[in-house]
């Protein structure tokens, strides 16, 4: 079965949470043959190690981690390629992957351009 983590920082404030549900369940209506879930890299109960554990056990074998990051940092250059290296020791029959942080894209463009307009 196809999964997909998809990972944020995670926040002291509990309505990011709440934010991060509701793009969660938009992305899930349009790929309603995904299993899609959330997960955090700290800050909340709802961890990336949880998270694999929970898809494993529900018979995933193949998990993508996406992160919702809008920067290529530390967590998405380091932390979790390490997390993955040891999900696979863990899980040796299960395919772990790591896609890509927002990042540079013209869509987000256009939404800071109405955020923008919508501001004037």
């Amino acid at each position: 079965m196809r999964s997909v983590l998809v990972v944020a920082h995670g926040s002291r404030v509990k309505e990011t949470e709440e934010s991060f549900t509701s793009i969660l369940d938009m992305v899930k209506q349009k790929l309603p043959d995904h299993m899609i879930e959330p997960c955090y890299m700290q800050l909340a109960d709802q961890t990336l190690e949880l998270s694999v554990a929970s898809l494993v056990d529900r018979g995933a074998t193949e998990i993508r981690i996406v992160p919702y990051f809008l920067f290529t940092g530390v967590h998405i250059k380091k932390d979790i390629p390490q997390m993955i290296a040891g999900f696979q020791e863990q899980y040796p029959n299960v395919e772990i992957s790591l896609g890509q942080a927002l990042g540079v894209d013209e869509r987000l463009a256009d939404i800071l351009v109405d955020r923008i307009v919508g501001a004037s």
